[in-house]
């Protein structure tokens, strides 16, 4: 009976952690891009990212996959699925990689600067094999630094809730004794 508990307790915060990603992605899609068409700070990928410390990479695609196909349908525009589906594929491929190879030696707050500048060169080179467009690589130093500047509030954030939230909250949400978290 308690697996079963903890298997619910676990749909019921990934659920949550998907729901408050959909809904970060909506209010930032409400705001001009930031200096490049289509730069947004990716505030969403905070609950994706957290999902990958708590859980597993599995989780975490799994909230990145349901974000960006709501998020598209929710925005209206499906042609930037492909853009942030491979982006967020990317990108939480190299957080996971990371966090379960080379964590705690990098901080958090380096992968999620690292994820977050692959996932904005992924984009980008998307576009470029889409269109043809290969004037758009003359943005990469700036989406670049973009992608610091954002991945650094991610994991900022990211990390400033592990710290601040009790650790028995997680627990709770884990259904057992939380390990791995960042301190």
């Amino acid at each position: 009976m308690k697996s079963g508990k903890n298997a619910a307790k676990k749909i019921a915060v990934l659920a949550i952690f998907t729901a408050l990603s959909l809904i970060a992605f909506i209010i930032e899609n409400q705001f001009p891009p930031m200096f490049i068409p289509g730069a947004r700070m990716g505030l969403a990928n905070i609950f994706s990212f957290a999902a990958l410390i708590m859980y597993s990479p599995v989780e975490a695609f799994a909230i990145v996959a349901i974000r960006t196909g709501l998020g598209a349908v929710y925005a209206g525009n499906v042609s930037a699925l492909l853009y942030s589906f491979t982006g967020g594929v990317v990108s939480m491929t190299i957080s996971s990689v990371l966090m379960y190879a080379v964590y705690p030696r990098i901080s958090v707050m380096s992968v999620s600067v690292l994820a977050a500048v692959a996932h904005n060169i992924t984009q980008n080179a998307v576009f470029v094999l889409l269109s043809g467009t290969t004037l758009t690589f003359g943005y990469m130093p700036y989406l670049m630094l973009i992608g610091v500047v954002s991945g650094a509030i991610v994991g900022g954030v990211t990390m400033l809730v592990f710290k601040k939230v009790p650790q028995s909250v997680f627990e709770r949400m884990l259904g057992k004794k939380a390990e791995k978290l960042p301190e």
